[in-house]
């Protein structure tokens, strides 16, 4: 019988992208159980996200891409390369090509002029032309628009976008888990986020599978 090789299968490759919104915490939980899953992760930071981060943590990140992702690689252990940290104006990044296109995209926190920008095709920046990349080769685009309350304007971009396929799931925690801590919060909305992404995880029981009652 002939032999059959197996190629191993390549690590999920995943776009996450922080822009200038309140809830920067989901952001870097997620960036870090998406690297202990094996993804391979393009991070991209807005200058205004990279403000945030300084507002909403005690962390002190570097600006420049490279130093950035020094600085992560020691916050949540060695990454092997399994994290790029991306400019804004990086044209040639494999996430700027439908050639290259990630296997999915999360923006998160998303701040509302970074919702309109995807939403209308308008690519200024790296982080929303690998949004627009995502959208055209039908990939997993989820959105994380962190703003209360919604206004009409806001309500019709995300209309837009799900009809495009895009996933818009607003971080609202559940509580069906009876939270005690600000992490556990966190981890909920993380958790959901790792399941559309078709990634593993085991940070929050699942309702009516983990004894736990509840939805959303």
């Amino acid at each position: 019988m002939e032999e059959v090789n197996v190629m191993p299968a390549e690590p999920r490759r995943v776009v996450l992208a922080i822009t200038g919104a309140s809830g920067v915490q989901y952001a870097l939980r997620l960036l870090e159980q998406l690297l202990h899953a094996g993804c391979h992760v393009y991070l991209l930071v807005s200058k205004p996200g990279q403000v945030v981060i300084g507002m909403d943590t005690d962390l002190k990140v570097p600006g420049r891409s490279a130093d950035m992702e020094r600085f992560f690689a020691e916050q949540f252990g060695p990454t092997a390369g399994r994290l790029e940290v991306l400019g804004m104006d990086e044209w040639t990044a494999p996430v700027a090509s439908g050639s290259g296109a990630p296997d999915a995209m999360v923006i998160c926190p998303c701040t509302t002029g970074t919702l309109a920008a995807v939403a209308s095709g308008h690519c200024a920046s790296l982080m929303e032309r690998a949004a627009d990349v995502v959208l055209k080769e039908r990939k997993r685009l989820i959105v994380m628009p962190r703003e209360m309350p919604f206004s009409e304007i806001h309500l019709e971009n995300m209309l837009r976008l799900a009809r495009m396929g895009a996933v818009i799931m607003p971080p609202n925690p559940g509580f069906y888990n009876h939270p005690t801590t600000v992490d556990d919060l966190v981890d909920f909305v993380v958790a959901r986020v790792l399941d559309h992404l078709d990634v593993e995880q085991t940070l929050t029981p699942r309702w009516g599978l983990d004894g736990v009652e509840g939805g959303g």
